[in-house]
């Protein structure tokens, strides 16, 4: 079966029948004309067809209205003939809009959103003006292939024919192999349903986009920059969820939850305290937020009922992100214009630094140490009990039980001159 489920056309043909154009090769047009029929999808709710033969005058064999089957249609096509000398392609687009392309003669209505589509079929130059009709058709939604024929003007064909060019303008040697062109236009009306088949790379959504598709993401995710797979939305991001306390991520969506000590408002995102709660009986007030850990300010942590926030040190201000802190413009004035005086903030102040034992100031900056006999962690802020190994000689052992003997020795001593 050559047929193709093609979406519904308002298809028209206009052949060229001038006198250059012979019998026999008009014969070849004809069947050219039958074996596009065959491909196509037509009936009166899919696509009808019209035939238009011109030469110096344009005739209408017959319109969109009157055949809705592949057999009357094709015996309508081989009853038609010649007609003379002349090449008016332009008068023939031209009828084709005026006579043809109207609901009286079968176009549908523009509602039902059916595409107008002319395929030209010429050997010549059009002894006419082509150029201001074929774009006149074109504004007025006509769709325009032009096939042209052995000497046919090229670019007359490209100047008629509708964008993309490569696309509409078709090019064979003689009227002889013109059939080959039956497989182009199959590919092109009959273009298969990728996404309906599930010849696709789309990970969850795909949508048809004329011949082609698009990729796209069920809710609550968004396109990659492959423009295949999807990835979750993070809706718990700052700014992307309206939770008072706590955002929980919930397969694309999110959900709001509260600290202990809290209940969930009726509203699903804000909080209030629950009345008498505690959560240990020793414990009179809600969870620390800004105990270590529990927070992620740069510098000075603030407890709020619950929740915090942050601030900066003396010479620092918030950032927009009301995490992280700047040091103020007049601090790293006076730190270049007095590189030999000391700096106006100290940031190994008590208070204004995180190192666990040592901190090293340098300008606006501060590293962290460890006392002898401990070595920094990889956070570079703490540190742990170097572990060393050495063998004790006999003869320090020796003198390690000697200074005990006498720490013991003048202990006794002392407690018997503070009893008498």
């Amino acid at each position: 079966d050559t047929a193709c489920k093609n979406r519904p056309l308002d298809l028209v043909f206009i052949v060229d029948s001038s006198r250059s154009v012979r019998p026999e090769e008009f014969e070849k047009v004809k069947i050219f004309l039958s074996e596009m029929i065959d491909t196509l999808d037509v009936g009166e709710r899919a696509t009808r067809v019209a035939v238009m033969n011109y030469a110096s005058t344009v005739k209408v064999e017959f319109p969109l209205r009157t055949y809705f089957d592949k057999a009357s249609l094709k015996e309508a096509v081989s009853r038609i003939e010649p007609l003379s000398a002349g090449t008016m392609t332009g008068l023939a687009i031209q009828t084709a809009m005026d006579e043809v392309f109207t609901e009286e003669m079968g176009t549908r209505p523009p509602t039902l959103h059916i595409p107008k589509v002319v395929i030209v079929v010429t050997d010549g130059r059009p002894q006419d003006q082509v150029q201001d009709v074929a774009a006149s058709a074109r504004t007025a939604g006509i769709e325009i292939y032009a096939v042209g024929v052995d000497r046919a003007d090229m670019q007359s064909l490209r100047i008629m024919a509708s964008e993309p060019l490569d696309e509409h303008v078709f090019y064979v040697e003689t009227y002889g192999v013109i059939e080959k062109l039956t497989s182009k236009f199959r590919e092109t009306f009959c273009a298969v349903d990728v996404c309906a088949l599930g010849m696709h790379g789309c990970e969850q959504v795909c949508v048809r986009n004329g011949r082609s598709y698009l990729c796209d993401c069920y809710e609550g995710y968004t396109l990659n920059p492959d423009k295949t797979t999807c990835s979750a939305v993070d809706t718990c991001a700052p700014g992307r969820h309206e939770c008072d306390q706590i955002c929980v991520s919930n397969n694309g969506s999110y959900v709001c939850d509260c600290y202990e000590g809290y209940t969930l408002n009726p509203d699903k995102k804000t909080c209030s305290r629950l009345i008498g709660f505690f959560s240990k009986p020793w414990l009179t007030t809600a969870m620390d937020m800004c105990a270590p850990g529990r927070h992620d300010c740069a510098q000075v942590c603030l407890s709020n009922d619950g929740s915090y926030s942050c601030a900066c040190y003396e010479g620092y201000t918030l950032n927009p992100d009301k995490k992280t802190c700047s040091a103020e413009v007049w601090i790293l004035i006076n730190i270049l214009l007095f590189s030999n005086a000391s700096p106006a903030v100290d940031v190994c102040a008590p208070g204004r630094h995180d190192c666990e034992q040592v901190c090293v100031r340098d300008d606006l900056f501060f590293s962290c140490d460890c006392y002898q006999g401990y070595t920094l962690n990889p956070d570079k802020k703490t540190c742990s009990r170097a572990i060393t190994s050495s063998l004790v000689t006999t003869e320090e052992s020796c003198k390690c039980e000697a200074i005990a003997a006498l720490q013991d020795s003048v202990t006794s001593r002392l407690e018997a001159l503070s009893t008498k």
